[in-house]
């Protein structure tokens, strides 16, 4: 009896010890499994969602939470620490750069055009030239009748109807996008209103949209109206964009070929920060998006998980770009990001 309880308690030890072998892995992995938080621009959500379910194909253990809630917001939340990165289609100011603790290094991650939508019935391939997109959106034109929309468009059956204007109500990159560009063609229109994430509209008959798909919800449901969203919210909502006149005098229609052409001449500079305001060739109204990232996380393992995702993001993650109608980071750019990244980021 003794021999036998001894024979059993050996057993057991022995699956004991066997089962901790087997399950250590399992353990291991649990115990370096991250989960990034990141916040900021819906201009890249549809993006960084796709970007967010790929890289676990790669990286199991590494779970990406992103919650679009306007670029202003992403600056917001870098500056106050609550989030392991951020998204802005507006580079963060010097004076932004300089209120975060633990540094900040910008990361392009895409490009992409910003389409003039518009809900008028009837009405298809609107074209709107330099002169006449800033001078609606300064409130200088206000029914879509008017002598100038005709000039751009003439055979067109233009409606005797007041212009329903939809701007966004949360402070967005998007916006910046679109103010810029409207700033670099009109003395009007930057001196009124300006190139800003969240300007003062003084616009009558005005709507606000939270984020871009707000705007593009308004729009869809607003005849009458015209905003700006992202080129993939258009697609996505099947919303008719406007023609705009370039730099050329071409008037273009928003896509990914388009907004390549206007992109294609960009020079990166060390802090990778771009402000595209009137491109000499292509589609006109177009901008950059990035991530922003900490130079100093709390510890070692947090710090390694932002590389990984950077450096996917920028090697394996380019290739989804051009799924979504996003311009990729031309290589030569990405790989002097990813230096940075790579020599900057520590514990």
């Amino acid at each position: 009896m003794i021999f036998s309880t001894t024979i059993l308690n050996r057993v057991v030890a022995t699956s004991v010890v066997t089962a901790s072998v087997a399950l250590s892995p399992f353990f291991s992995a649990i115990a370096q499994a991250q989960t990034l938080n990141g916040a900021g621009a819906t201009f890249p959500a549809p993006l960084y969602e796709r970007y967010a379910r790929e890289v676990k194909k790669k990286y199991p253990d590494l779970k990406i939470n992103y919650q679009a809630i306007g670029s202003g917001g992403g600056i917001r939340q870098v500056t106050a620490g609550t989030v392991d990165f951020g998204g802005s289609d507006a580079a963060m100011k010097d004076s932004e750069i300089a209120k975060v603790k633990n540094g900040v290094i910008l990361v392009p991650t895409a490009g992409g055009a910003v389409s003039v939508v518009y809900n008028v019935p009837g009405v298809n391939n609107l074209k709107l030239s330099r002169s006449t997109l800033p001078a609606i959106f300064s409130g200088q034109i206000t029914k879509w009748d008017d002598a100038k929309i005709k000039a751009d468009n003439p055979g067109v059956n233009l409606p005797n109807q007041p212009i329903k204007f939809v701007v966004r109500a949360d402070g967005s990159g998007t916006t910046f996008i679109f103010t810029n560009h409207l700033s670099a063609t009109s003395s009007y229109f930057k001196g009124r209103v300006g190139a800003n994430t969240a300007p003062k509209w003084t616009l009558p008959n005005v709507l606000k949209g939270k984020g871009n798909p707000g705007v593009a919800a308004l729009v869809s449901r607003t005849p009458g109206s015209i905003g700006y969203v992202e080129y993939a919210y258009a697609v996505k909502n099947n919303l008719k964009s406007a023609l705009i006149q370039n730099k050329r005098g071409e008037f273009v229609a928003p896509s990914l070929q388009s907004a390549n052409a206007a992109l294609s001449t960009v020079t990166f500079p060390d802090n990778y920060r771009v402000f595209v305001g009137d491109p000499g060739q292509g589609y006109p109204i177009v901008g950059l998006t990035w991530m922003m990232v900490y130079k100093q996380y709390a510890n070692a393992s947090k710090a390694d998980a932002i590389k990984k995702w950077i450096n996917w993001v920028l090697k394996d993650g380019q290739q989804y770009n051009d799924d979504l109608n996003y311009t990729k980071i031309p290589s030569d750019v990405a790989n002097r990001v990813l230096q940075t990244v790579n020599n900057s980021v520590k514990p």
